[in-house]
Formats: C-alpha cells, structure tokens, sequence
C-alpha cells in the first residue's frame, strides 16, 4: 500500500470509529458489534505504527470512551478512567502474560481474573462511608454527573459498612430477565425499544430525571479502587487485586461472584475456556474477561499507556455464528411509519435460545449483504440478545434464488413508500391514514402538548381501536356518548366528560394542529413557526419548497417532510375533515401579542439553557417564538440573548467569554411584563 492509500485509509478509519465511539457511547445506539470495532481499531492502530507520521493529535486510538452532555453536570477525573486493550485469543494472552513477566522479572506472577460486564462504567467517590459523588466515565477525562440516579439503584449502597474514604470504579448492568420485561413493557405501550442490556442500562443511568433511572431495575459490580485516604487502616491492607475485591463484599458493595485467583497461565486458559461455555447461563450480559496482575504493588511498577493499564488485558469473546436457513423476507411497519425487512429462519439454536426471525434494518443493509430467501446465512446475537445475519454462504446459494424487491407500495395501507434524503429507510407516506401507524397517531395527536384531550391516553385509545369506533384521527371528533358507553369501564360521567373535552379541543391553536399531525422532524418549535409564519392550514397546504426552507429554523429535512406529508391525499382527507368537524385552521396568537407589532423579539437569535422552574422550557422557547424571536440551540458571534435558568452548563461559560448579554428566566419575564406582554403562565 502506496503511502499515500495509507494515510487516506488511516483517515477513513478515523472518521468511521469516530462515527461508531458517538453511537456507542453518546447515543447508546451501536450499529456494529464490539467484535466489528475491534477489527477498525486494529487495522487503524497497525496502520498508524507502520506509518512513521501516522500518530497524530487526532487519532482516536489514545482516546476513550465518548463525550459527556453539560445538561448533567460534569466531572473531571484525575488520573483519567482508562480503557483496556483487547485479546481476542491465546496466542495474543500468551504474548500479553510474556511482557508482564519481563517487565515485573517475576516468571510465574498471580493474576486475577474476572468476568466483564457488558454495561456503563462508573466512577463513585465515598466521604466516611457515605455516598457523595458518581459520574459515568464519559471521556476519560471528563464524565457525566449521575449522583441522583445511582442513589436510586437499590444495589448501590448509599452508605457503607465501614466509614471508608475512597474512590471506586464499577460498572452498572441491567439484568437480563429485567431488559426483557422493560422491552415487554415498552412495547405494550408503543414506545421504542432497546437493543440489548448495555444500551438500555446506560440510557437509564444517563436520565436527567432520577425517577426514570428508579424504575429500570438496574444494578451494579464494583472492582477497582482508584483513590483511598491516607492513614486508613482498612485500606492500607489491601495489597492485591483478589483482596481489592474481597474488602468490597466486606463493606457492602456487590461484587461479581465469580472472579478468580490464578497462578499460572494454564490457569488463566482454564477459565476463559470455561466462561466461553458457561457465559450464556448467566442473568447479566458479559462480553468477555479480564485478566488483571494481582500484585498492586506490581501494577504501579508496569504503569499504563494514555489510554490502557500494562497490567491488565480484556480477552473478549468471539461472538457465536450459526448456519440456518433464510425462509422469507417480511416487510412490517413501524408505529412511525418506518419499513423493515426481516429474515424469516429455519429455527436455529444461537447463543442458548431459539432463533428465528433476524431484522434486516433497511434495505441497505439488505442489497449489501444479497441476502435472498432460500439462501443460507451466518446468524448471531448482536450484544448477546439480538439476532442479527452476519453473512450470506454464497458457495450454498441455490440457482433459483432471485435480488429481493423492496415494496414501493406500504404492506399496511397501500400508501406510496418514500426514502428522505439522507436517510436509510423507507417511510409509508399514509401517515394518520395508515393502520399501523394509527394508534401512536392518536396518542400523539390527543397528547397534552398537541391537542390535550383530557381523557383520551393510551388505555382508551385501545379500547377505541378495539371497538372499532376510530379507524382514523378525525373519526376522534365523530364520537358520541353512547359511542364511548359501549366500552369497557366506560360509566356516563367519563363519557360525557370526554365528549366534552373533544369539541373545547376544536379551538386549539393552529401551531398546536400542526404539531398534532404527526410530521416528521415537525416539533413544537417548527410547528410554531410555521403557524406564524402561513397563518392558516390553507396556505401551509400551499406552501413550496422553496418558501419553506427561506423560514429561519426550517431547513431542508423538515421542509422536505411537510411537502411530502400534505402531498399525501389521505393525509389531505383527513386534514379537509376535521375542518368540515369543526377543527380550528387558523392562526392565533399568544395572550399579549394579539397586535402585529407587538413582535418585540423579531429578528433576535435567543439561546435557551439550563433547568426552568417558573416556565416549562419548551413553553418558553414557543413563546419566544411567537414573539417574533429565533431559538438557537447554540452561542455564536450571532447569538443576541442568552437566557439561563438552574445548571446552565457550557452555554453559560461560552457566552460570557463572548460578552453576549445574559439574563436570568426571571428578569427576562419581568421585561415582558412591563411591555405589557403576558407570559403564559
């Protein structure tokens, strides 16, 4: 390879683990398995060595973890929280137990060995035994504060058994048997689900609200001591990794049960081979062991690099392939619309259950891997829970077998199938039309920041949908008491009650119906813009392309999904019927704003940051808007007002290095109201 292919490989791959660090560790969102990483990171690393001026600032290969969200407080870290390096066989454990030996001049040197948990490292500091600060690992150097959320994980002691000062390293997992009943729950209720334990754990511990992480049954294992206090007699006496984990069962905290101390390498090879059996047996993912020198006095005398201990390794497992049979190609429809292919399999035992069905994702993924029905395919569990296909064994492939089609036509409602710009699915275009996207329309569309119809939650749209009274949103505004009397549970209070709930929601504002539709990309932000901006349903029907991405806030993706929306006749039927019931269609504006000059923030660029108590933020940001002002998501050279409330973060910081003015939630709304501006309250 020509030294010029290698540096433009090297930035390739720089590029592409940058991308998959953001999915891992900032969305919690993986679309590639650790095994997958591991072979980018090699080949970057083998690269950047062979290449005398490869190593550069931007390298990813010292860095880890992800970024870390300001919205909850962070942390710095001192030494930095490190990674490890990986083994993936016994060839490369041989090689790393070799350097260990030469460094230490100690031939035959203990190691402990410990499973590793496939979850969210934490870092948790205890003052005299109690519980004072926990942050996520973030970038190594910075993390995320998450104090209130693991105070909430019943595992976590908040106060120890002995009053010990010292900060600890452990990692938080979500059960197995709890993933699948928070999956079982979340789709019960039309919510999305996760994609295996690691994500749905680290998604739970990063809540900035402390009851959702409350309620995820998470739990925890500690294994590190990264500072003690000096002068204590208790920690003073731990000298190895083994007793390290020993004194942690002795004060409270929970340890991984099946760790190990190790003399040899025969031994250290005993228990992977062992773990590689046994790893599916347990209630917790794991994703391989690490192997870590006993001795700490040992460990300080190796040290580590930027980015990983000498005296430790991760020997990761190879993920568990399996040969079955591609029967059919399903195509189902999502609760927003989306199209996924999924492999329908010869039933096939993978990873200690029966598989047989395997999601394709998008027809991408599909066309890349020429996956077709009648082929045989190398299936695993991505994560350890979700089947995926790996490869198709093409020297099995039959004559016969034909590309599969993807349908221009959505299986559910016969809607045309669009593919946005940019993106990688395919969308049915029947939007509230469409049967099995109708339900989360509803719930949406009832929902108390579009219409809020009091009384019209998940539970009774069921019921609706059950009964066969609703088989599109305007068929909402159609109910009668009697309607409603017929259902379950229904008494004539609540009916009425309802009933009368539906028609006051006929006078909602114009932003509120545009945000009920359900566009995508359309929040209330944007469907407030645009109601100021057409003033009617009429026109915003009317609207082209190019007025839409003139409009400040509305770019190209949100004017492309508002084009495509109201070109659909069903969705356009269904708009022309809730006028004809009655719905309110135009514009109306904010208490305090009903003349047209009273637009006092027109033209100003407003950054909103931090928590609000007096108004909720989204409340504030609209109202800003229909004040005539531009929401910014960040501070720049353009930015004309920077409003903060409680723990305003980087935002805050950046703009008084820039001098742009500040102004605290209170004096901002004391300011309006002496223009005579009501806020709404």
């Amino acid at each position: 390879m020509t030294s010029e292919r290698n540096d433009r490989r090297i930035q390739e791959l720089r590029d592409l683990i940058a991308y998959h660090n953001h999915l891992y560790y900032d969305l919690d969102q993986p679309e590639i398995s650790d095994a997958e990483y591991d072979v980018l990171m090699d080949e970057l690393q083998r690269l950047e060595s062979e290449n005398p001026n490869g190593r550069t600032e931007e390298s990813v290969t010292d860095r880890v973890g992800g970024t870390v969200n300001p919205a909850m407080g962070i942390v710095s870290f001192s030494p930095p929280v490190l990674s490890l390096n990986n083994v993936h066989n016994a060839e490369e454990l041989q090689e790393f137990y070799t350097r260990v030996t030469q460094v230490t001049g100690d031939e035959s040197p203990a190691f402990t060995c410990e499973l590793k948990i496939d979850g969210l490292s934490v870092v948790i500091r205890y003052q005299e035994g109690r519980l004072v600060q926990a942050a996520t690992r973030g970038d190594g150097l910075r993390g995320e504060d998450v104090t209130a959320n693991v105070l909430r994980i019943r595992a976590i002691p908040a106060v120890l058994r002995q009053p010990v000062s010292m900060e600890i390293r452990g990692e938080v997992y979500m059960p197995r048997s709890a993933f699948i009943a928070l999956n079982a729950r979340r789709e019960h209720e039309g919510q999305g689900i996760f994609a295996n334990p690691r994500n749905a754990a680290a998604g739970s511990l990063r809540q900035l609200d402390p009851e959702v992480t409350a309620s995820r049954e998470l739990s925890a294992f500690f294994y590190q001591i990264r500072h003690a206090a000096p002068r204590n007699p208790a920690l003073s006496r731990i000298t190895t990794q083994y007793l390290t984990l020993k004194f942690f069962h002795e004060v409270g905290l929970p340890v991984e049960e099946h760790f190990r101390y190790c003399e040899t390498l025969e031994d250290i090879y005993n228990y992977v081979d062992e773990w590689e059996r046994q790893r599916d047996s347990l209630d917790y993912d794991i994703d391989g062991l690490v192997i870590k020198l006993n001795d700490l006095s040992k460990q300080a005398l190796i040290g580590e690099t930027q980015k990983a201990p000498r005296w430790a390794v991760a020997y990761k497992f190879a993920p568990e392939e399996v040969l079955t049979e591609v029967l059919d190609i399903e195509i189902s429809v999502g609760r927003t619309g989306t199209l996924t292919p999924t492999a329908i399999l010869k039933p096939v035992r993978v990873a200690g259950t029966t598989v047989s069905r395997a999601s394709l994702h998008n027809e991408d993924i599909l066309r890349d891997k020429d996956i077709r029905i009648g082929d045989f395919v190398f299936i695993r569990k991505a994560g350890e829970i979700i089947p995926e296909v790996v490869r198709v064994e093409k020297t099995l492939r039959r004559d016969n077998t034909i590309p599969f089609r993807f349908p221009d036509r959505c299986p559910a409602c016969g809607s045309a199938v669009v593919r946005l710009p940019e993106e990688a699915a395919h969308r049915c275009t029947g939007g509230m039309a469409c049967s099995a996207q109708l339900r989360e329309a509803l719930i949406h569309f009832a929902s108390r920041d579009a219409m809020d119809i009091e009384g019209l939650g998940e539970k009774t749209v069921d019921l609706l949908l059950e009964s066969g009274f609703v088989k599109r949103v305007d068929d909402i505004y159609r109910l009668k008491e009697e309607d409603l009397l017929a259902l379950p549970r229904f008494g004539r209070l609540s009916a009425v009650k309802l009933v009368q709930n539906i028609e006051s929601s006929k006078s909602r504002s114009l932003s509120r119906l545009i945000f009920a539709l359900g566009m995508r990309f359309v929040g209330q932000r944007a469907a407030s813009v645009l109601a100021a901006r057409f003033r009617t349903m009429e026109a915003l029907q009317q609207a082209s392309y190019e007025e839409l991405v003139d409009i400040p806030d509305i770019g190209e993706r949100i004017a492309t999904s508002v084009i495509t929306f109201l070109s659909q006749p069903s969705n356009r039927e269904v708009i022309r019927n809730l006028r004809d019931l009655g719905v309110n269609m135009n514009h109306v504006e904010v208490a305090g704003t009903e003349s047209p000059g009273e637009k006092v923030l027109e033209g100003q660029s407003i950054v909103v940051t931090g928590t609000f108590k007096i108004l909720p933020r989204k409340t504030l940001e609209l109202w800003i808007a229909q004040l005539g002002g531009r929401v910014a998501s960040s501070v720049s050279s353009r930015t004309d007002l920077v409003i903060v409330g409680e723990k305003p973060g980087s935002k805050l910081e950046k703009a008084q290095k820039m001098n742009v003015p500040i102004v605290p939630e209170k004096e901002f709304l004391e300011q309006m109201t002496k223009l005579g501006i009501t806020p709404p309250l």
